[in-house]
């Protein structure tokens, strides 16, 4: 059992606007499991073309397309086929139609250099098991100007040995 809340309780607690959580649809929050709001980290210009790093259910992606409005564009990749058929129904279930998901199989992020204006990630990165080829990844598919916003956990102190290696170390 997760120790934080989950679902649209678990966005508001997050700090994601209230008005965009009451509009996204319930299927949005069967699979999410944010660890923070990368929104709150800078404002999004309309007109951007974002990727979301790790789209899971693709909830980031909906709050990205209310602010990026008609002209932008907002791109997901996750590592699992299930959650990106389910990003794409969400989404298409919600409306949005500014949107590209597709399934990736390594950190390697299958768009050119210089594509985004902005990245994001939602508990994601963590769990690369090479940060530096996946940090390597976003900047270069970054433009020079752009920006990373993400939410993460991190370990701060060793985990005690009955833990480490375990599946109930990544949850808690």
């Amino acid at each position: 059992m997760f120790q934080y809340l989950v679902g649209k309780e678990g966005a508001k607690a997050l700090g994601y606007d209230p008005a965009v959580i009451e509009t996204a649809p319930a299927q949005f929050f069967e699979s999410s499991c944010g660890v923070g709001n990368p929104f709150s980290l800078g404002m999004i210009k309309p007109g951007s073309t974002l990727l979301d790093f790790g789209c899971g259910a693709g909830f980031d992606i909906f709050v990205a397309s209310k602010l990026i409005g008609e002209n932008g564009r907002v791109f997901g990749i996750d590592l699992t086929e299930e959650m990106v058929q389910k990003a794409r129904k969400n989404l298409t279930l919600a409306g949005v139609i500014n949107f590209e998901v597709q399934k990736v199989d390594s950190d390697i992020i299958p768009y050119d250099d210089n594509f985004f204006d902005m990245v994001i990630s939602n508990g994601v990165i963590n769990l690369s098991p090479n940060k530096e080829v996946t940090f390597k990844e976003i900047y270069r598919v970054l433009k020079p100007d752009g920006k990373l916003q993400f939410a993460d956990v991190m370990l701060e102190n060793e985990l005690p040995a009955k833990l480490a290696g375990s599946a109930e170390a990544w949850s808690q």
